[in-house]
């Protein structure tokens, strides 16, 4: 065990780091902006593929009854609106703010607990949520490559995260288990995404996508949707064998590692007072570790 976690997190940095590149290559440096096409290629290919490892016996899925799929909806809903949200802002944001931006999601998290659950935190995870809301709030004010829409966009993507994880949260006691959960919000993905291409103009406008770069396109997708269900799998991997104070370490050096590396691919304007909201946010995500540990 000692020899696989490390073998495991590591992989899962590297597919962290991979699925985010690719993203932001196709959305990005191809301009395929049609977030219903894109995120619906990306969901079926990822669908299919636990499908084909849940026949093959290489997971396990049991969605239980149609009442727990049924209670489960709502956070499939919230789940289409990350990955829609997501993808209109990282076409318009760099990596390192796009990731700022959704570690803000705790901070939705956080207040949502506290005034309807009534949960008590401890000073320190207080702590932790004020370093992230004050990264991602000054972000926009030093952010020389400052884009409304894409700030817009994050902030949908990251509302919708705050909102997944409670109620992920609050349905630990539930029979599905976090595969079982993925089934589901693939498929209600790929059938809601699909029905919303045609109105949102998606279908049409992709006949105007230049012809030369459909197959680096295809190609972009499909790695990407295959990294990303490699991600998923590898997530609930470290989530179930490791605490949730190790879980989150893997997380946060993903997101570093990603950060960092996108800095020497694509271009930002990097200055001193956006690096410190980066490194304001890192230390919130530290402290968010600790507060994990200390609580275990």
């Amino acid at each position: 065990m000692y020899f696989r976690g490390p073998a495991v997190g590591l992989t899962f940095c590297s597919f962290h780091l991979a699925f985010y590149l690719i993203n932001k290559y196709v959305l990005s440096i191809l301009k395929f902006t049609y977030p219903t096409l894109f995120q619906g290629w990306q969901t079926l290919v990822g669908g299919i593929l636990l499908h084909i490892c849940w026949k093959l016996g290489w997971v396990e899925i049991n969605c239980g009854s149609r009442a727990d799929i049924v209670a489960w909806l709502p956070a499939s809903a919230f789940f289409v609106g990350i990955i829609y949200a997501g993808s209109r802002a990282l076409s318009r944001l760099p990596i390192p703010v796009f990731l700022t931006l959704h570690s803000a999601s705790e901070v939705v998290t956080f207040v949502v607990q506290r005034i309807f659950y009534r949960e008590q935190s401890s000073y320190i995870r207080l702590c932790s949520v004020t370093f992230l809301l004050i990264s991602a709030g000054c972000l926009p004010i030093h952010d020389k490559q400052f884009d409304a829409d894409g700030y817009f966009w994050a902030i949908v993507h990251l509302v919708c995260s705050g909102f997944y994880k409670v109620f992920q949260k609050s349905h630990k006691s539930s029979l599905l288990s976090d595969l079982d959960q993925q089934y589901i919000n693939y498929v209600f993905s790929v059938l809601l995404l699909a029905f919303a291409s045609h109105p949102t103009g998606d279908l049409i406008s992709v006949l105007e996508f230049p012809f030369l770069y459909f197959h680096t396109f295809h190609s972009g997708c499909c790695a990407s949707g295959i990294f990303g269900f490699l991600l998923m799998l590898l997530s609930v991997k470290l989530r179930s064998s490791l605490s949730p104070a190790h879980h989150l370490s893997w997380g946060f050096l993903a997101k570093v590692l990603t950060a960092v590396m996108s800095l020497f691919v694509f271009e930002i304007s990097l200055n001193v007072p956006l690096a410190i909201c980066f490194l304001a946010c890192a230390l919130g995500e530290i402290l968010r570790v600790y507060t994990e540990k200390m609580g275990s």
